[in-house]
């Protein structure tokens, strides 16, 4: 066997955990074939490049081997090489998103205490009142 529906190789080389997610990515563009994007009935031979985007980081691979065979990890990644620039393009990803901002800490204010909404109440000049609306004394005075 030298050639194989890339789908298949896909899941054989463990990108992804079924053939039909497989199958989905592609068809969404976020696989592609030496440069050219590709359709799950595309075939791959040994030496063909293949780009794969997941969570924002692409990943190029070059093909060392084919099988249609699921097999333990360690024989998957015997299928693919990464390439260099691959490898130093998903650390760099890696590391900004380890040194990047926890998005919770941008929430300055979040709900108020009860002590805090009295305050609020307070500074709004609320006073006894228990609604924003305009009460019938109000309507009055207009």
């Amino acid at each position: 066997m030298d050639r194989l529906r890339i789908d298949k190789w896909l899941w054989a080389a463990r990108f992804y955990k079924t053939r039909s997610l497989a199958t989905d990515e592609i068809d969404k563009g976020r696989v592609a074939v030496n440069d050219q994007e590709a359709k799950p009935s595309r075939e791959v031979k040994v030496g063909d490049t293949v780009s794969i985007r997941r969570e924002g980081v692409t990943r190029t691979v070059l093909v060392k081997g084919v099988s249609d065979v699921r097999g333990p990890a360690p024989v998957a990644q015997q299928l693919y090489e990464e390439t260099p620039e691959s490898i130093q393009q998903r650390e760099k990803a890696a590391e900004q998103r380890r040194l990047a901002r926890e998005p919770a800490l941008a929430i300055e204010h979040g709900r108020p205490t009860k002590r805090g909404r009295r305050e609020l109440d307070a500074a709004r000049g609320w006073g006894d009142r228990w609604s924003a609306s305009i009460d019938d004394e109000d309507k009055d005075k207009r």
